[in-house]
């Protein structure tokens, strides 16, 4: 291919010049041949595509491309102070990168993003550890897309809030048979992270070793540079995913499996979203125990469970989760089962929207949802 070789031996005729259509699709067909790999055990073969991936230089071309064009925090720089801006710089740095084996990790530049409560620490890394991640991130994420639990929703492509919430809306039906919620959220999930247990997880991947230099890189706030012994910095591209590798298996952890014909078998049924987790139960005593399960199983991984967001429910109660409302509602004299599911937006200051249980449809203020 003419991008190949124009790019390694520096002759590049300009960064417009590129065919973006044959870059993207080239990085995409090399992701599904990971993923074929991956689902097919074949564990030599997904190592060998994974290398191929790393040094592919239509994978170096599309992660500058979106980290310098396309994502929002283009203009963010890092600790060194330098954003890429102009096409010659784009290709200097492309260059730069189809040297993978010579990069070395800076610390990321530590800002402060305002939240409900107080503040949340923000890890900016450099331009060129962010076009590196990006990298990495095509080579390592669709191996693991084809071995996540289907109950994980946060940050996955092809999956999103909706989905959870739909999962959410089908175990919580007014027929249920696990009417106990242990509704859980992991405390300082990001900024906790064991990293002996994640770099174990990650196995033999190519690139480990250059995750190894994220996760020990530190950070730098006011000029001072401070050593991270654990958890990945928010705000670096591959840092999400790290976080699915290191919570993948908390299924299996509670006892939960599938029949041949994707049939849930098990006392629990789990919906987890990034760091929070809903555990659908049959008894309190039951969730009381997938609790106690849950804080070992963290625990090994250096985590935790927040003492303030993590409660057991009956469905009669409610809990709220990503931003709705799910309960049940007396109904003895219109349903068979005498209960009726009813999920409305959490309400915030002027806002009076529910969504409906039924259709997914945000309600008109002063409209009635449905129900199941």
């Amino acid at each position: 291919m003419q991008i190949i070789a124009t790019v390694t031996s520096g002759e590049i005729s300009g960064w417009p010049a590129i065919r973006w259509n044959q870059v993207h699709r080239n990085v995409k067909n090399l992701r599904q041949r990971i993923f074929r790999a991956s689902r097919e055990g074949d564990l030599k073969k997904v190592r060998s595509l994974q290398r191929l991936m790393l040094r592919c230089t239509s994978n170096i071309l599309d992660s500058v491309r979106r980290v310098t064009q396309v994502n929002p925090g283009k203009s963010a720089p890092g600790m060194d102070r330098v954003v890429v801006t102009t096409p010659a710089e784009r290709t200097d740095l492309c260059r730069k990168l189809s040297q993978l084996e010579l990069h070395r990790v800076h610390p990321v530049r530590r800002v402060y993003i305002p939240k409900k409560k107080g503040k949340r620490p923000l890890g900016i890394p450099t331009i060129e550890d962010r076009c590196v991640q990006a990298m990495v991130k095509n080579a390592l994420e669709p191996f693991w897309e084809a071995r996540f639990e289907a109950i994980s929703y946060g940050f996955r492509p092809g999956r999103g809030c909706h989905d959870a919430i739909e999962k959410i809306f089908g175990l919580a039906r007014s027929n249920t048979t696990r009417p106990w919620v242990l509704d859980a959220d992991i405390e300082g999930a990001f900024n906790n992270i064991g990293h002996s247990a994640l770099v174990e997880a990650l196995g033999g991947f190519p690139a480990r070793e250059v995750i190894k230099q994220w996760l020990k890189a530190g950070y730098v706030e006011e000029d001072i540079l401070h050593p991270t012994e654990a958890g990945v910095p928010q705000g670096g591209i591959v840092s999400p995913l790290l976080l699915n590798v290191a919570l993948h298996g908390i299924e299996q952890a509670l006892g939960s499996d599938y029949t041949p014909r994707g049939t849930l078998r098990g006392k629990y049924a789990l919906v987890r979203y990034a760091d929070d987790i809903v555990v659908f139960c049959p008894t309190q005593d039951d969730a009381m125990k997938a609790k106690a399960t849950l804080v070992e199983w963290l625990g090994a991984r250096g985590l935790r469970l927040s003492g303030d967001k993590t409660r057991i429910r009956h469905l009669l109660e409610g809990f709220d989760f990503l931003g709705f409302n799910v309960r049940h509602y007396l109904t003895p004299r219109s349903s068979k089962s005498g209960y009726k599911l009813l999920l409305q937006q959490q309400r915030t200051s002027g806002s009076t929207s529910m969504a409906c249980a039924g259709c997914g449809v945000t309600c008109s203020p002063g409209s009635e949802g449905r129900g199941r």
